[in-house]
């Protein structure tokens, strides 16, 4: 679609949708960010894995890469509340392949820093770690955490410090606790956070689209409308 008609298209929608709503996804679209991603390997407890995705929009991370070597990820629309449809999800699920090296290798070329969290491997602190490059947070299930692959192709590990008798937090919390952390330095820090404005754009359609009941119909009534208009 060209940048016109995308633009005409965005125009026509926000016709069927509230102004609040209007209002809402433009003030969003503002402090969503690529500069900060979440990596998710192998979560099987929906519970956790759903608020993690809770987590990323409320923090404005759009993009959640999903991992699923060993266990499916299952999302609890109760804990979510919706929140994971206005996220970019990309699923690394293929079979008899290692999809966590897929997913690395995909954001790696994208000059992305691996940032491991794990108890495992010598460490920085969460507050340690830089956000003047591009970041991927990557987090492993609560039992048996990263896998290997993950921990020996990983940048750097970070932790989270702790001074009680426990040893870790559970998922949820410790990727609300690193998104804080990282989301607050990084917009105090570095400049050129945001998005694009195509990136922008490319999110308001779909935010729309989502947004709109019988949205297909309309769209298309859009494009006859278009069409009849140039013939």
């Amino acid at each position: 679609m060209e940048l016109e008609e995308k633009q005409q298209l965005i125009t026509y929608l926000s016709q069927f949708v509230t102004i609040a709503r209007r209002e809402k996804i433009l003030s969003v679209l503002q402090q969503r960010t690529r500069h900060i991603t979440v990596i998710l390997e192998d979560i099987y407890q929906p519970h956790n894995a759903s608020a993690v995705l809770r987590s990323c929009d409320s923090f404005g991370v759009q993009d959640v890469h999903i991992v699923e070597n060993k266990n499916i990820f299952t999302i609890t629309q109760g804990v979510t509340i919706g929140s994971d449809r206005w996220l970019t999800l990309y699923r690394y699920n293929q079979r008899d392949i290692n999809n966590t090296e897929e997913c690395l290798k995909k954001l790696k070329s994208e000059d992305y820093i691996i940032a491991a969290t794990t108890l495992h491997k010598e460490q920085i602190t969460i507050e340690q770690l830089s956000v003047k490059k591009k970041v991927a947070l990557m987090f492993g299930s609560e039992i048996n955490g990263l896998s290997e692959y993950a921990h020996n192709n990983a940048d750097v590990s970070v932790k989270i410090p702790m001074v009680g008798f426990s040893e870790s937090f559970n998922i949820s919390v410790s990727a609300a606790l690193c998104l804080y952390d990282v989301m607050n330095r990084l917009k105090k820090e570095h400049n050129n956070w945001e998005l694009s404005n195509t990136e922008k754009l490319d999110l308001e359609l779909d935010w729309l689209r989502k947004s709109i009941k019988a949205g297909e119909l309309i769209e298309k009534k859009f494009f006859r409308d278009i069409y009849q208009v140039e013939n």
